[in-house]
């Protein structure tokens, strides 16, 4: 039907049935099969057939008149939609932990930005949930699976915990007693340590914590200045362990792997800006050595 409407709407303003054929690129015949299904469909004649042309009829012009505006303003909006989706030029917004999105990915940013000066890149970090629908983003990086149906998610891979300490700190454990027995540091997503032998068997580690905050950086800081072992994941401390600041500790033993997915909309098509940012975030993940590509 509207499909019909936008032929209609064309032989009235050319006047012609080959002319509005050459603009729709479509034959005379069909413009002509196309125009009489219309008027089958509303039960009146639309337009005077001669061989001077076409002209409107009483009906026709009213329906014109009634149809030719709509027409232009959604042709207009689904070209905005187009430019939308399909232009590199404007916003692209994306949520993701705190604790993954400032640190780890801090030199991804400045590297997006730098490519692809014509995107503005809109990030919120929060290591709570937040819906997309209600944020309006794109796409969101989230630490372990939803069960959102109405979301596509890729994972993309895992961040290992690891034990870490300061050089300077003593005794350092070296046995599972001795780390139950040990002063620790921990982040409040991470006070509860389930860890991992390298031969799989797995153990609880219940112990009070001498600190704790609500950002694992804090959980870092207090490491690397000898206040306790912390187990954090290994994008947060990676840094600090190539400069020297922090050591691994029972390094036989991991914490367990945090499951990183990309998710955006099932029903929202991504515009090329996020599938850019999709694309190149994950290449950049996957070039990490903090990173276990999927």
């Amino acid at each position: 039907m509207l499909d019909d409407l936008k032929i209609f709407i064309a032989a009235a303003d050319t006047k012609s049935l080959t002319a509005a054929a050459d603009k729709l690129g479509m034959t005379i015949a069909t413009v002509s099969r196309r125009i009489a299904a219309l008027e089958a469909k509303l039960g009146s004649v639309l337009l005077h057939r001669s061989t001077k042309g076409l002209t409107l009829t009483t009906v026709g012009e009213r329906y014109y008149r009634e149809c030719a505006e709509f027409i232009d303003a959604l042709d207009q909006r689904i070209s905005n939609l187009d430019h939308t989706l399909n232009s590199l030029e404007g916003d692209v917004k994306i949520l993701a932990p705190t604790n993954l999105g400032s640190g780890p990915l801090d030199e991804f940013w400045v590297q997006f930005a730098a490519q692809y000066p014509q995107i503005s890149l809109r990030i919120e970090l929060s290591n709570q949930y937040e819906s997309l629908q209600d944020t309006q983003a794109d796409l969101a990086l989230r630490s372990g699976q939803s069960s959102n149906l109405s979301l596509i998610q890729r994972k993309v891979g895992e961040i290992q915990g690891v034990l870490v300490a300061s050089p300077e700190f003593s005794p350092r454990p070296s046995s599972l007693s001795e780390l139950e027995n040990t002063e620790s540091v921990a982040g409040q997503l991470f006070t509860d340590w389930h860890i991992i032998h390298q031969s799989g068997q797995e153990h609880a580690v219940y112990k009070t914590h001498r600190h704790t905050g609500n950002d694992m950086r804090i959980a870092a800081n207090l490491a690397k200045h000898g206040h306790g072992v912390t187990l954090l994941p290994e994008s947060i401390v990676y840094e600090d362990m190539q400069q020297g600041r922090l050591i691994r500790v029972m390094p036989e033993w991991h914490g367990r792997r945090r499951e990183i997915y990309l998710v955006w909309p099932y029903r929202r098509s991504l515009s090329v800006r996020a599938k850019l940012l999709r694309d190149e975030l994950t290449k950049f993940l996957h070039s990490q050595a903090w990173f276990i590509p999927s």
